[in-house]
């Protein structure tokens, strides 16, 4: 009301100054008319830009540096596209995100795969579902003394970190290449205790923080390293080049990473559509040509 009130009297004031003008002064009413349509456009282009503003959903989104938070900075225009704008904040550890997500600082973050993600509801009782995967970061076993599995001797130790939801799946690995064998079942919550078959008696080692474990390596710490591709790229590694032996990461392959969001925001639409970006052609093409193998993007179904 108070925008029409003013468009109003900058009208009335230029019709008053063309009554006591002479003919001379007419281009005046013209002017004034002109610049009170200005206003009105400019006012109401602002409304506008208000509206939209308003319909925009903002997302805050905690995510580990590399590469999730480079997947999602590649993909705000598309969700900018959708109504969507990222506010992204980057962690460098597997706990604060989930603290943060429970407490309700983060609408949503994207840095885990799946089995760890139920670990830590087991543990902690926290209310959160996921929305779908986006990328596997397949391990990689690093040697800075050996070329291939094969040429490890007995007795070699093997670095893994102190995650317990990644030692099922280094343990697995190991089997799949032939180095170990497991108890039947054992699956992705292997322990050691489940080894049964050891032929070069390799001894394990899990005291060393998941990003910690690529300066383990360079300081050639044990015989053979595994290190999760996130910390590998984050140090210039790269799993497909520098390891000397890699995960499969087919569909069989229950380590996605995903989008986890609070169980109650499980069926927002806009996390929906931040999978389906996220999952869209344009950006899978950039996480292939972006981090080569170190990083695949996932199948439907994951």
């Amino acid at each position: 009301m108070k925008k029409f009130k003013l468009v109003t009297v900058a009208a009335a004031a230029a019709l008053v100054t063309t009554a006591c003008g002479t003919d001379g002064d007419a281009p005046e009413e013209t002017e004034g008319a002109e610049n009170g349509e200005a206003v009105e456009e400019s006012e109401e282009d602002e409304s506008d830009e208000d509206d939209e503003a308003a319909d925009e959903e903002e997302i805050v989104i905690g995510a580990s540096s590399t590469p999730h938070a480079e997947i999602l900075e590649y993909a705000e225009e598309a969700l900018e596209e959708e109504g969507i704008s990222l506010e992204i904040e980057t962690f460098n550890d597997y706990v604060l995100p989930n603290e943060a997500l429970d407490s309700g600082e983060l609408d949503a973050n994207y840095f885990q795969h799946v089995p760890y993600f139920e670990s830590q509801i087991e543990d902690h009782g926290y209310d959160f579902d996921h929305v779908g995967g986006i990328h596997i970061e397949p391990i990689a076993v690093y040697s800075q003394d050996y070329d291939s599995l094969d040429e490890l001797p007995e007795g070699a130790e093997i670095l893994m970190s102190d995650s317990v939801a990644d030692h099922g799946r280094v343990l697995s690995m190991l089997e799949d290449e032939g180095l170990i064998e497991l108890e039947d079942g054992a699956g992705i919550d292997a322990t050691t205790d489940d080894i049964v078959e050891n032929e070069r008696d390799l001894e394990f080692r899990a005291d060393v923080e998941a990003g910690l474990l690529p300066q383990a390596y360079r300081s050639n710490e044990a015989e053979a390293v595994l290190i999760n591709s996130n910390y590998a790229i984050d140090h210039d590694l790269n799993p497909a080049e520098d390891g000397i032996a890699m995960e499969s990461a087919d569909l069989d392959n229950p380590y996605a990473n995903i989008i986890a969001v609070q169980s109650e925001d499980a069926e927002d639409e806009k996390y929906h559509t931040l999978v389906e970006v996220l999952r869209s052609e344009d950006v899978q093409e950039f996480i292939l040509d972006e981090f080569d193998e170190a990083v695949v993007p996932v199948g439907e179904d994951q």
